[in-house]
This record gives C-alpha cells, structure tokens and sequence, in this order.
C-alpha cells in the first residue's frame, strides 16, 4: 500500500484559530513556516475545526507564507455534522458519510484550504449507518479527479475498518492514543494496522490536558505522580517521555501535536531522536497503569 511522506510528527491547527490561540493570519503563516524548519510538513485539519473557520483562516496563512504546496502534506476530515455559526441550518448533531456529503465537503475544503488536492482525508468519526459501498463511490470519483490522493478513517475500531476496507482502501486510522488512552495497543487496532499497513495517527497524545491542567482528581494525580518519577529517573520532559513512549511502537505511530506553541513541537520533533529500550517502554506502561504486566 503506498504512503505519501508525512512527516514522523504532525501538526494539529484544531487550537490554531478560535477554539484555541486565536492566532491572526500573520501568526499562523509564521507558525507554518517554523514548523516547516523544524522538519513538521504535515498538518492535521478538519472542517469542523473553529466552527468551520479554522481551514480557511490556515489557508489564508498559508497562502500568505508563500511555501510551497508540494512542501507540505495537508490532512482533512468530513462526516461530522455540527451547527455553527457557518452553519446554521444544522440543527441536530449527526454524522453524514453519503456520497454527495463527502464529495461537497472535500470541495469546500479545498476552496478554504487554497489547495487543489488534500494528500489524506479521513472520514472524522464512524456511523452505525454508514455504507462502504457510499463511501467507496465517493472516493473514487475524489482520487480519479485527483481532488484526494489518500483515504483513511478516524476513531474507528477494528471492525469498522475492516468493513470500510471491504469497498475502499482504508491507508490510516486517526485514534486517540496516549499513556492515559491505552486500548489501542490490547484490542486490536494497532496489531491490525501493521497488519494491513494503516498510518496509525496518535491525537490528543498529552490525554487532552490530562498531563498538565490542574486538577484535584486523585486518580490521575496519582497517575501524573508516577508518570513523573519514571521521566525524572531519565531526566526527560513529561511531554517528551510521552512521545517516546508512543514513537518506540513498532506500528510507526504519528503524534498529532495539538499545541500552537512550536516550542512544544520541537519537543516533539527532539524526541523522534531518541531511542529508548522495551524495558523503559514497559516503565512508562506500569507508570500508566499502576500494575505490573502480568
């Protein structure tokens, strides 16, 4: 199965715009190119981002930075339908993988993202109505006009893909992967993505600020405790123990780095130079979970 060159450590811009830093269209153009410096060339999106907004304002910053396009690899997902000020008309929640949607929102995206083409796009989350036979309608048409050049799924489960990959070639799935999301590496979806040769995307790999954000939970403080004493034994970074954690899978998992902060990228970059043994590996996993693997 072919694989386009992304980069080991991808972007995430969902906190770029108004669901995060809120960064002007210069900010965002300097944010692009500092990543592009730092060897980052993929960026994460989806249309959903921002309230629908996020996609054209990084389009704009990109346009503005005047990098080229064969530079970086652009990823976007569809399928989630939310009301917003963009789109009012939608009144309730709900996912939408039907032929005409798909095509209709790769449109879209390439008219807000200034591109021709998205490198991957990834059905954003799994419906118990969805028809592979659809989906695989839509997609062919998208690659014969060369508006998409990869296909993938995102927050699927095994079986999800492989019903998906019955009609289409399913090339990546997009989960939720971190020391405090663990069951992709027991039930499954990782062992089936070396098997089948699916980029495995990690988001929110910071467990969605459980690392860091204040709390007074005293579960995960108990948590954070131990995750903390394994990364001071070694003198590693608690952000930077986590991506080596996550980059020493033999799967060749992808950390989506949700920060707008290109310090924190560099973290994350640094530490795909690092290699660290299966016994630290398993530290950092009793870490997690508080238990000795049997």
């Amino acid at each position: 199965m072919p694989k386009s060159n992304y980069s080991k450590i991808i972007a995430g811009v969902m906190k770029w715009g108004i669901w995060g830093a809120q960064l002007n269209t210069s900010e965002m153009a300097k944010l692009i190119e500092s990543c592009l410096d730092l060897g980052v060339t993929t960026f994460d999106h989806a249309d959903i981002y921002g309230g629908h907004t996020t996609e054209a304002e990084w389009g704009n910053a990109f346009q503005q930075s005047g990098l080229s396009r064969e530079n970086v690899q652009i990823i976007t997902k569809c399928g989630i339908m939310m009301s917003s000020a963009q789109r009012p008309k939608i009144k309730t929640h709900h996912y939408d993988t039907s032929k005409g949607h798909i095509i209709n929102s790769v449109d879209t995206s390439l008219k807000n993202l200034k591109t021709e083409y998205i490198d991957m796009l990834l059905i954003h989350r799994p419906s118990p109505i969805m028809n592979p036979n659809e989906i695989m309608k839509a997609i062919d048409i998208l690659k014969t006009n060369g508006k998409i050049r990869q296909f993938g799924v995102s927050n699927f489960t095994t079986d999800q893909v492989k019903l998906i990959n019955s009609s289409v070639d399913v090339e990546c799935n997009q989960i939720e992967v971190s020391p405090f999301e663990l069951s992709s590496f027991l039930n499954g979806t990782l062992d089936h993505c070396m098997l089948e040769g699916i980029i495995p995307m990690a988001w929110s790999p910071m467990g969605g600020g459980k690392l860091f954000a204040p709390t007074s939970n005293p579960t995960l403080l108990n948590q954070r405790e131990r995750l903390s004493n394994v990364a001071q034994k070694y003198g590693w970074e608690l952000d930077e123990m986590v991506y080596l954690f996550l980059l020493h899978h033999p799967a060749d998992i992808k950390p989506i780095v949700g920060s707008s902060k290109i310090e924190r990228v560099k973290t994350a970059v640094d530490s795909a130079h690092t290699i660290i043994s299966d016994a630290q590996w398993f530290e950092i996993w009793t870490a997690a979970t508080g238990e000795n693997v049997p």
